[in-house]
């Protein structure tokens, strides 16, 4: 017999015992808690149309444009080998600025506060 027959006969043998197993091995025991359908933490069977605060939105955006700041900036280190070092820390330290600033302007405006 062939090497590669061997192997291919083992494989499909193995793989065919393992999903017949994985068919009869779980315990199927749904229960109504697991039926019911999750939508991130609210009631399933309430109202659609509930309040939801804007809030949420606002820290979520910021979340992910700071973010993403981060992502802007870890190739920063690797800049000094550039032909001009200074202005790729020029740019990057105004984009901290400015950033920095719009953070300072959303926290005294209390865009960042979750009591109304």
């Amino acid at each position: 017999m062939n090497m590669l027959t061997t192997i291919l006969i083992i494989t499909s043998a193995l793989s065919a015992i393992l999903a017949l197993i994985s068919f009869w091995l779980p315990q199927m025991s749904p229960d109504p808690e697991k039926l019911s359908p999750y939508e991130c933490g609210f009631d399933p069977l309430g109202s659609a149309r509930l309040p939801f605060s804007i809030r949420f939105f606002l820290v979520a955006i910021l979340f992910l444009l700071f973010d993403l700041e981060i992502a802007l900036l870890l190739p920063l280190p690797w800049g000094n080998h550039l032909l001009s070092p200074s202005t790729t820390f020029l740019w990057a330290s105004s984009v901290l600025v400015l950033l920095t600033l719009g953070l300072i302007y959303e926290w005294t405006q209390g865009g960042l506060e979750w009591a109304e």
